[in-house]
């Protein structure tokens, strides 16, 4: 990816309050002109300059609350007119963009259900040609760097110069407490590949719940993000979508206040931390590993119990440690170690087989 290519500046993204992160805050969801108005004016009051409203709102099921559609684009822009603030909101297909350009909305950002599908982030890029506008591409729910990296290209190509990325977590197949799973790894190898893109954390449909808000916020500041978004409702809990992950301006101000700015200056502090994460990734690895290694042993002590065949054999054990000690020391690794780790996994293979 071109690294010549203008991207938001600093002072876009420090723009308000600097002694706290970059925060574009607003419901999940335009509901009406009177509620976006109010919550807006709440937010402003603790200062928040960007304004976010999703007014065409995807919905894994259909009977559910879609949006308002382009009646909510006039709402955002009497938040725009009366209250100074840019407006943020979500672009699915052409008629979105031109719709969305028509009225001079700030900021589009692709959401993760379409930046998954490369037709129809490249129709996007497409209405965006010849346009001066600020673009922002969620992670797609898929956990695919290149899937995610290509997006963004796209819509560079159209030539906009304003690009930045939102990480939002990742969907998978086991369920864990988050909403939708950090997979921190990913992000920071999109900012290994892309370290002019600005990424922006979406804590909000992170976790799901307003109470995973404020430590995933604290991570990803400390990960050296450069902001954040974050859904924020007067009412929450009567919002018509995504009601318990939106907290009210006061409470995002209170978040946001014992937050750090950001720290992507830091570059050690932020260095450290990526290399952690991808030690926690290496380490998950290595037990998936560990836990396959043991099912096929457990297969084997089946095998061996039925035919009558010892459960230890010396001649493989010895042969096991030696060709195991001389692969590890081709790889730079100390042969002792290698052997002694390989001492431990035989023991625990053959007390599984033992119990087969």
């Amino acid at each position: 990816m071109s690294k010549t290519n203008e991207i938001i500046n600093d002072s876009w993204l420090v723009e308000g309050n600097s002694e706290h992160p970059f925060v574009i805050a607003g419901p999940c969801s335009a509901e009406s002109e009177e509620q976006v108005l109010a919550t807006a004016s709440e937010l402003k009051k603790y200062g928040i300059t960007h304004f976010r409203a999703g007014i065409w709102k995807p919905r894994t099921k259909p009977g559910g609350f879609e949006g308002v559609g382009r009646i909510g684009l006039d709402w955002l822009v009497a938040v725009k007119q009366q209250l100074g603030m840019r407006v943020c909101t979500e672009v699915a297909n052409k008629e979105h963009v031109e719709a969305a350009l028509d009225a001079g909305i700030d900021v589009l950002w692709i959401g993760a259900r379409t930046s998954a599908n490369p037709f129809s982030v490249q129709e996007i890029a497409d209405a965006l040609k010849g346009n001066d506008v600020t673009v922002f591409v969620k992670n797609p729910v898929n956990p695919d760097v290149d899937l995610w990296l290509g997006a963004i290209q796209r819509i560079e190509r159209a030539g906009i110069k304003r690009i930045g990325a939102i990480h939002r977590g990742f969907s998978q197949y086991r369920k864990t407490k988050y909403r939708n799973a950090p997979c921190w790894q990913i992000a920071m190898e999109l900012r290994r590949l892309c370290p002019h893109i600005p990424m922006i954390c979406d804590p909000s449909h992170m976790g799901g719940k307003r109470e995973f808000i404020r430590p995933l916020s604290q991570t990803a500041i400390e990960l050296g993000y450069d902001g954040l978004m974050i859904e924020a409702h007067r009412c929450p809990d009567d919002a018509l979508s995504d009601s318990k992950q939106q907290v009210t301006p006061e409470v995002l101000n209170s978040i946001i206040s014992t937050l750090p700015k950001s720290r992507r200056e830091g570059f050690v502090a932020e260095e450290l931390n990526r290399l952690r994460l991808a030690i926690d990734n290496i380490d998950d690895e290595i037990l998936s590993l560990l836990a396959k290694r043991l099912e096929a042993s457990q297969a084997v002590g089946s095998i061996k119990r039925e035919s009558g065949v010892p459960f230890f054999v010396p001649n493989r054990y010895d042969e096991l440690l030696s060709s195991r000690g001389d692969i590890g020391e081709k790889r730079g690794i100390s042969k002792d170690f290698v052997v002694e780790l390989f001492r431990l996994i035989h023991s625990e293979s053959v007390k599984t087989q033992l119990k087969s």
